[in-house]
């Protein structure tokens, strides 16, 4: 990066952790610290709430989703307006009447003390994992651009974070996070307007979409039912629903952001803001990469887009065999020029004969350089087995720093920054909250005073941050960071849900029939996840069903065999 960049990157950053700072001054107690003395307005809450989702791997993972594999993943989101509404006449008002700080509380309060310390639990560790994720992200953009070992920027950037955000609390991160994503719309404007004016002058946006569509990658709907998909119309209103309800409205890192809403109105007003901006703004995210997609038709993208690997392999005993593979990819990029500038001269004259011949002459290019960059990938794997074989995390990065003027790449660096800064403090506050009220006051020291209280929370929201720190140091194993994400949460969300679920809709059930079906309904899911069956996204929905039945039927069993008991002594009677 340039001296302008750097510049503008620091600025950014320095201006947001400062005003975080001035906004969080004067905390007292956990109230304050935990849930920012439950004071801010809607538009304030709905801006934390998509901050603390849009991590750094939303803007870095996506593009490279959408480049590779097509917009389709945007029907993840499909179910979160459904589940906004859910939300907004269920869980908001009994969250805010009994006044919790953490979703939990409610469950001791229906069940007892086993089902909310399990709830917790299993929060504690899908969340400490996956933020871990969300720290790792950002790290790699140093490392790909200051060729810096990634385990040293990990530990640079989790320190950080985790600095930042034991000494501020929710007060400092909902403050920062409303100015994190005015930067960050604004931001995205910028690239997408950018990424149009790169493109060659007789290729305008429509024209670029059209290009991209005839290799596929602007299938946003897809209405087949297949269980086999991940990503359909059905897989995202259904699977997507239940993921996105358990996340909303039982992961505490989200919990506590509509928590801290000064009154149930200004809660639900907030969660309805998230629902209504939310799609559109992922939509605009894999837009980009489509439009990235469509500008590498022009200008020959490289053969592997994780540089670092590919700098290996080049002072490796297999240079040679990779320069072969480098000329022959070079090769097709021509032919596939050629093709895409026939295509164009096609699609304006509406040659539809045309267009279907140099389509299907597209496909086969593509094809064949996507044969040329698996042999790249089985020889880097040849070079070394543990090196990280998915480019996806790196296609967006690439293109910014090779394409994007001066300050502008600052600028964009900035985003992805904010972006985890924003996801990762929330998170480690939630981890540090539920530790604090559902483990360490519940179990722990059920007296202590606020001094002590405030000390313990700042205490767990740094021990969590090492946690995360350290996942943080593996997660380059993962491939797609925002699949990976997605995949461990539907590992919980389906199960979590599906105690609140019986919370708040089968009052008959009691506390020891959902504690057992919640533990059987985990071993399931995870089993099921195992055996590689169906698209993850369905594991929310048997969580959260399996866990409803098994429950049904253990209290039923559990009130005959009472019943039975009942008859027997009446009889001795």
């Amino acid at each position: 990066m340039s001296a302008a960049d750097w510049i503008v990157l620091f600025l950014t950053l320095l201006s947001i952790v400062t005003y975080g700072i001035y906004k969080s001054r004067g905390i007292k107690n956990i109230d304050g610290y935990l849930l920012g003395n439950r004071s801010l307005p809607w538009y304030h809450v709905g801006l934390s709430v998509m901050a603390t989702q849009a991590s750094a791997i939303t803007f870095l993972s996506a593009p490279g989703l959408a480049y590779s594999s097509g917009m389709s993943f945007v029907q993840f989101y499909f179910g979160l307006p459904l589940a906004m509404i859910v939300l907004c006449i269920t869980f908001i008002p009994i969250f805010h009447k009994l006044k919790v700080f953490t979703a939990y509380e409610f469950l001791e309060k229906r069940f007892d003390i086993r089902t909310r310390g399990l709830t917790a639990l299993l929060f504690l560790i899908q969340r400490g994992i996956s933020t871990g994720i969300t720290i790792f992200a950002p790290a790699l953009i140093i490392s790909t651009i200051l060729h810096i070992d990634l385990t040293w920027t990990t530990l640079a950037i989790g320190s950080f974070v985790v600095i930042y955000t034991t000494y501020g609390g929710t007060k400092a991160v909902s403050h920062t996070q409303l100015l994190q994503m005015s930067i960050i719309f604004g931001s995205l404007l910028i690239a997408g307007v950018l990424v149009i004016y790169l493109l060659p002058d007789d290729i305008g946006f429509s024209k670029a979409l059209h290009i991209a569509g005839k290799s596929g990658k602007t299938n946003a709907l897809d209405f087949t039912f297949d269980l086999n998909n991940n990503y359909t119309l059905w897989t995202g209103l259904i699977g997507g629903f239940f993921l996105q309800l358990s996340y909303f409205g039982t992961d505490q890192s989200q919990v506590g952001r509509y928590l801290t809403g000064s009154s149930i109105k200004e809660s639900r007003m907030g969660l309805i803001m998230n629902g209504l901006l939310k799609v559109p703004m992922q939509f605009a995210i894999l837009l980009i990469g489509v439009l990235v997609f469509a500008y590498y038709q022009f200008h020959q993208p490289p053969l592997f887009f994780n540089q670092i690997e590919i700098q290996n392999l080049k002072n490796s005993q297999h240079a040679s065999a990779y320069q072969e593979l480098e000329k022959k990819h070079s090769q097709l990029f021509k032919q596939r020029e050629s093709v895409v500038h026939d295509l164009n001269d096609a699609l304006d004259l509406d040659d539809q004969n045309g267009i279907a011949t140099l389509r299907s002459s597209l496909h086969q290019l593509n094809t064949e350089m996507q044969h040329v960059k698996e042999s790249t990938v089985e020889l880097i794997k040849k070079n070394n087995p543990a090196a990280e074989t998915n480019d996806n995390n790196y296609v967006f990065l690439a293109f910014v720093t090779s394409t994007f003027p001066k300050g502008l790449i600052g600028l964009l660096i900035a985003v992805i920054f904010l972006a985890s800064m924003g996801a990762t403090a929330s998170a480690i506050n939630s981890l540090a909250s539920t530790t604090t009220i559902d483990i360490y006051k519940r179990f722990i020291n059920r007296h202590a005073t606020e001094r002590q209280d405030l000390l313990w929370s700042r205490l767990f929201t740094l021990g969590w941050g090492i946690f995360t720190v350290v996942v943080a140091l593996y997660a380059n194993k993962l491939g797609n960071l925002l699949e990976a994400v997605n995949i461990l949460g539907s590992l919980f969300y389906g199960t979590i849900l599906g105690i609140f679920i019986v919370a708040f809709y089968m009052k008959k059930i009691k506390g020891k029939a959902v504690f057992i079906a919640a533990i059987l309904s985990e071993i399931l899911v995870v089993g099921i996840w195992y055996l590689d069956k169906i698209p993850f996204l369905w594991l929310n929905l048997i969580g959260c069903v399996a866990v409803m039945l098994i429950a049904y039927l253990v209290q039923l069993g559990i009130g005959n065999k009472v019943q039975h008991i009942q008859s027997n002594d009446r009889h001795i009677d």
